[in-house]
């Protein structure tokens, strides 16, 4: 009976955080709309902070309320870099939450849809996020802000893992790489728990405490072929992450 009423507890509040996520960055994005009136120089690095406290003032709500476990702290030494691809693999939706949070001036290269989303479509284009609505644009924007002495976190899989350890990568990100003459630091993601992992519906409750890790891997240059670099970075994911990267039995 003790152990049911604890579990329902957890999934209340869990639920309640999660409410709690998304009024912040609903009003966020409300509260930010006056900075279209900004170059984007000043405001983009603005937004991009207030996302990045946002990540990880609910991250640190989830592990105060013990419904999380994090291992974040490897991450703070990318802070200061410049002119570079932060390459994660990909296991689950938090993942770009979890990076976020302690790489603060990253920009995502995020999918369409998210343009449109209520919660993160307008902070997303305040931040200068790439879209890959437009293959072409998304190339030049991509390059760009890598050029301009950007960091922009791209997740190479192309989609959350479905096949573990890692989904087949593919060139783009190689190919980005390699205009922008810039490195590519991965960064390996591991997890306990399925939770929003590809086809898990968001109302499904995970088991908790969900327990999260992101350590800095290898960095990659790309200055061969792509699929060569591609070939590499699979290789490399593959190797670390042995047991894949949902593994019931992590620890932290």
């Amino acid at each position: 009976m003790s152990s049911r009423c604890l579990r329902l507890g957890q999934v209340i509040l869990f639920y309640l955080m999660l409410s709690w996520l998304g009024s912040m960055l609903l009003l966020g994005n409300i509260g930010a709309l006056p900075l279209l009136l900004l170059p984007g120089r000043w405001r983009q690095p603005l937004v991009q902070w207030v996302i990045s406290r946002i990540c990880r003032c609910f991250l640190a709500g989830a592990q105060a309320c013990r419904l999380m476990q994090l291992d974040l702290q490897a991450l703070d030494q990318l802070n200061h870099r410049e002119r570079m691809l932060l390459v994660p693999n990909h296991p689950s939706m938090i993942d770009a939450f979890l990076v976020l949070s302690r790489v603060p001036h990253a920009v995502c290269l995020m999918k369409a849809s998210i343009s449109s989303n209520l919660f993160l479509g307008c902070g997303a284009y305040l931040a200068g996020y790439v879209s890959n609505r437009y293959p072409e644009q998304m190339f030049r924007q991509a390059i760009q802000t890598i050029q301009q002495g950007g960091v922009l976190m791209i997740f190479p899989e192309g989609t959350r893992t479905t096949r573990q350890p890692v989904n087949d990568i593919g060139g783009a990100v190689a190919l980005i790489a390699k205009k922008a003459a810039a490195p590519l630091q991965t960064i390996l993601l591991s997890t306990n728990s399925a939770y929003l992992s590809k086809g898990w519906k968001i109302w499904k409750p995970p088991v908790f405490p969900l327990i999260y890790r992101a350590v800095p891997g290898a960095q990659f240059e790309a200055h061969g072929r792509r699929d060569e670099t591609a070939r590499q970075l699979q290789q490399y994911f593959e190797s670390c992450l042995p047991n894949g990267s949902i593994d019931a039995s992590l620890r932290v």
